[in-house]
């Protein structure tokens, strides 16, 4: 058992193995927001496959959506804060799942980067490549192929709420 295998053991026994209600995402969220010092949530953040060239392609996308599972995701890869894009190993991912596993008992969300994440791991099993990515603002001007696509995404979805 890893360090991050440890944390999601200590905060399941916290938190509880299901959270039915908004309330107890609402506070599982927050307990999981105060673990990381000065993390905020992020413009943009999502999943995408890496294929051989290198092209990206998000399998899901989120633009000022669904803070838990950004958070769960950054607890499990240590995330911070800022815009960055890691690559996701099985055991990462799986991880990733069973924190964020627990909200799915509550019915009023119908937990798309959930169903996501499963089926990339699935993909990871037949040998793509996978990313987290999170985008801190629109303003990111960095080189990050995954992060500038997410980046593409966002100004997408603004653009077209502008409209």
């Amino acid at each position: 058992m890893d360090d991050t295998d440890a944390t999601i053991d200590a905060l399941l026994a916290e938190l509880g193995g299901t959270w039915e209600t908004v309330e107890q995402i609402t506070t599982a969220r927050e307990r999981l927001i105060a673990a990381l010092p000065d993390w905020t949530l992020p413009a943009a953040y999502g999943i995408a496959t890496v294929d051989a060239a290198g092209a990206v392609a998000f399998a899901r996308a989120n633009v000022g959506v669904h803070p838990l599972p950004a958070v769960v995701m950054a607890t499990v890869l240590g995330h911070d804060g800022g815009s960055a894009a890691y690559l996701l190993d099985a055991t990462s991912l799986d991880q990733a799942i069973r924190l964020l596993a627990p909200a799915e008992a509550c019915t009023a969300y119908e937990h798309p980067n959930l169903a996501v994440w499963r089926e990339v791991r699935k993909a990871l099993d037949a040998g793509e490549t996978a990313v987290a990515v999170f985008l801190a603002d629109l303003e990111y001007s960095g080189a990050d192929p995954a992060v500038l696509a997410l980046k593409d995404i966002a100004l997408e979805k603004s653009a077209a709420e502008a409209d």
